[in-house]
């Protein structure tokens, strides 16, 4: 379990094609750098990548170089901020709009997958690239979130513009709750 306070960023080394001794499509190997401390021996670590994360998610259209947003996993003695992220992508969103204010950015996502908008309410949260941020306002099919120049400076959502693509993960409880509701 996350709470997308992100730690810091970590470099794409390489995303390799399956092994024939794995279940995985892909390998991706990351450059931690200062967040890897303490954390492993050296500072760069690899995970598999299934089929299942390949048709959910970017990563697909990650290249070797770029670089991603790291949290570590939250311990039971960890201060509990941001919201419940389990770090299982719902989907991906488009950046439709990005509106620069003089202390925050405005930034707008178009939800690819119109049955996910019954998990967003203002002033809930929301997960994109793995950063729990606060949802301003919820469109037809559409919503927004406010970024504080912290969030752009130390996670890579400050890089994003118009049209490119982003991880989504909706909130536990919402996706809880609508499961609940009878369906009509």
């Amino acid at each position: 379990m996350f709470t997308g306070i992100i730690s810091g960023t970590g470099t794409i080394k390489s995303i390799m094609g399956s092994k024939r001794t794995s279940n995985s499509d892909r390998r991706i190997r990351l450059e931690l750098g200062r967040v890897g401390k303490g954390l492993l021996k050296k500072t760069a670590a690899e995970f598999e990548i299934v089929k299942e994360t390949m048709d959910r998610t970017t990563l697909g259209s990650f290249k070797d170089g770029e670089s991603v947003n790291i949290e570590r996993s939250l311990k039971l003695s960890d201060r509990f901020e941001g919201h419940i992220v389990l770090g299982h992508v719902d989907g991906v969103g488009e950046i439709s709009d990005v509106i620069k204010f003089p202390a925050e950015i405005k930034m707008w996502i178009r939800v690819k997958g119109k049955e996910m908008m019954k998990y967003l309410v203002p002033k809930g949260s929301v997960t994109v690239d793995g950063i729990s941020l606060t949802v301003v306002d919820v469109g037809k099919y559409k919503f927004s979130v406010a970024l504080v120049p912290h969030t752009v400076s130390k996670t890579t959502i400050g890089t994003k513009v118009r049209g490119d693509t982003v991880n989504l993960e909706f909130d536990i409880l919402s996706k809880y709750l609508a499961n609940l509701i009878p369906k009509n």
